[in-house]
């Protein structure tokens, strides 16, 4: 059986607020409500969420729906851009080619990519170690760099989700990955 990495759905962009506080839009809830068929199997032991509102909201969507505890984890966190806090899309949109395109610096102050897979693949790596699969919730850039770790492939933006709420399989025990993004659908 596979183990999953989601990411939170849609979410309202409050600017003044704290991104971590950032919720799911009504779009965002549908698609987190729909998650249990794309994020979930029979046998599947826990769901394990970032702290972050948004990847929190998606979990306990999920959680209800099939009958499970939210166990929350920091290490989930999305990557550090707390220096810079919100950016306008089209600034964001190029702090993050950045990111990705320079891993061993940090960007306008944000966490570096290496430091932050590190910290991606040591969290997940802990809560699959008893080899029981599990549903990971977190965020689209460190699901990313994840990625690029089961693959065994250098971190690149080509691996980013195709848009939030979207969800790959991967094998714990070999630790690759079993398939692609693929988004959640309502």
């Amino acid at each position: 059986m596979p183990s999953f990495f989601l990411t939170h759905a849609e979410v309202v962009v409050d600017p003044a607020a704290p991104i971590e506080s950032w919720h799911l839009s009504d779009t965002g809830r549908a698609r987190a409500a729909a998650a249990h068929r794309h994020a979930w199997r029979p046998g599947t032991a826990r769901i394990v969420s970032s702290e972050e509102r948004k990847a929190l909201e998606t979990a306990d969507l999920l959680a209800r729906a099939v009958g499970r505890a939210t166990t929350v984890d920091p290490l989930l966190g999305e990557i550090d851009r707390s220096a810079t806090g919100y950016l306008p899309p089209s600034e964001f949109e190029l702090v993050v080619d950045a990111f990705f395109a320079r891993p061993a610096e940090s960007v306008r102050g944000w966490e570096r990519a290496v430091d932050a897979q590190a910290r991606i693949v040591d969290a997940v790596r802990g809560h699959t170690a008893d080899g029981a699969d599990v549903t990971i919730v977190s965020h689209g850039a460190v699901g990313a760099l994840l990625l690029a770790d089961l693959m065994g492939a250098a971190i690149t933006r080509d691996l980013d989700q195709p848009g939030m709420g979207s969800v790959f399989t991967f094998d714990p025990r070999a630790w690759r990955a079993t398939s692609g993004w693929t988004r959640v659908t309502p």
